[in-house]
């Protein structure tokens, strides 16, 4: 059975000063400047997804967000109002 690899391109435009530099960085990894391209965009892809996942708190912002967790406050009348909202607009009973 053979395999489909689904490949996409991404043309990318660049002044010449640029384009010569990331080629320099390309050889001196020994990697091609498309190998190079790919993987510098994949290690930023990852930190900024990496970042956007992550919620950095202080230590007494965590203390603060671990004591209202374990007893969380009574809900108000907008909370109340919030969650009948969304029953009706769900259809729940």
């Amino acid at each position: 059975m053979a395999q489909t690899i689904a490949e996409e391109r991404v043309p990318a435009r660049m002044p010449t000063a640029v384009y010569e530099k990331i080629s320099a960085a390309a050889q001196a990894v020994g990697a091609t400047l498309n190998q190079f391209l790919v993987q510098s965009a994949l290690e930023r892809a990852d930190a900024i997804l990496e970042q956007e996942r992550i919620i950095k708190l202080s230590a007494t912002a965590s203390e603060e967000l671990f004591k209202i967790m374990e007893n969380p406050p009574e809900a108000n009348e907008y909370l109340k109002s919030a969650v009948q909202r969304r029953k009706d607009a769900l259809c729940l009973k």
